[in-house]
């Protein structure tokens, strides 16, 4: 009885993963225990390029498909992996940006006592700074 209860609660996580793969960045952080932790992947496991994993209680999303390495985790793997930023309907503090997971039009976050509106994509410019007058507004 406890196997079928195990299997049946496989097959609905499995079933919700399925379910979020066309979540946005904002949606899918809300829902961030539902993507598979890169630890609990197998070893070689293929991972597809628009998932998603949780590492170190971050959510990444895969940039180029792969198959699971242990030397190519998330945090140190920048070609593989993006970050994403924007954690939920709060304006979080600015992070510098790779060039994988800039900001999109329409995020805000806070930075030097301000809150700042991306008016581009792919924006990997700091707020405020001289420059970046067209990137980004002060609300």
């Amino acid at each position: 009885m406890r196997k079928e209860a195990l299997q049946k609660l496989e097959a609905m996580r499995k079933q919700a993963e399925i379910n979020c793969a066309g979540n946005t960045d904002m949606q899918a952080l809300e829902v961030a225990a539902l993507y598979p932790d890169w630890t609990s992947l197998a070893e070689g496991e293929a991972l597809e390029a628009g998932s998603r994993v949780r590492h170190k209680g971050t959510l990444y999303k895969i940039l180029q498909g792969h198959n699971k390495q242990s030397g190519w985790a998330p945090d140190v793997t920048p070609s593989l992996f993006a970050k994403v930023l924007i954690p939920d309907s709060s304006t979080p503090e600015w992070e510098q940006p790779g060039s994988t997971n800039g900001y999109g039009v329409g995020d805000r976050v806070t930075h030097g006592d301000k809150t700042w509106e991306s008016l581009v994509d792919n924006n990997v410019w700091e707020p405020g700074v001289a420059g970046s007058e067209s990137l980004w507004k002060e609300i």
